[in-house]
Formats: C-alpha cells, structure tokens, sequence
C-alpha cells in the first residue's frame, strides 16, 4: 500500500498534467477541435483519478487522527 506522502505527490502529478492538459485544449479549441476534444478527455480521466486519490488521502488521514 502506497504512503500518505506517494499518494500526495501523485496527486500533485495529476493535477498539474491536468491544469497543463486544459491549457492545451483551448490554445488548440479553433484550430484542431477533435484534437482539443481528446485532451478533454484524458484531463477528465485524470481529474477521475485525482478525485479517488484524494478520497484514499482523506481516507489516511482520518485513520492517523
């Protein structure tokens, strides 16, 4: 089982690829909408991902308190 602190900073991965991820999905929304479509989706598979990983997070701490 991962360590509170491997979890965190797999979240910290995942949101900053997210954030990175929609910055490129609108620079490319006029000029290439399929591309812009599929970056919106693996940012929202991530962001499905990051929601658990925060979940196991809240999960650790309340079992340390």
């Amino acid at each position: 089982m991962p360590t509170l602190a491997q979890l965190t900073g797999s979240l910290h991965i995942h949101n900053f690829y997210i954030h990175k991820l929609k910055e490129k999905q609108e620079q490319l929304f006029d000029s290439d909408g399929e591309l812009a479509t599929l970056l919106d989706n693996v940012a929202e598979l991530l962001r499905e991902h990051a929601l658990a990983l925060a979940g196991q997070i809240a999960e650790m701490d309340d079992d340390e308190a």
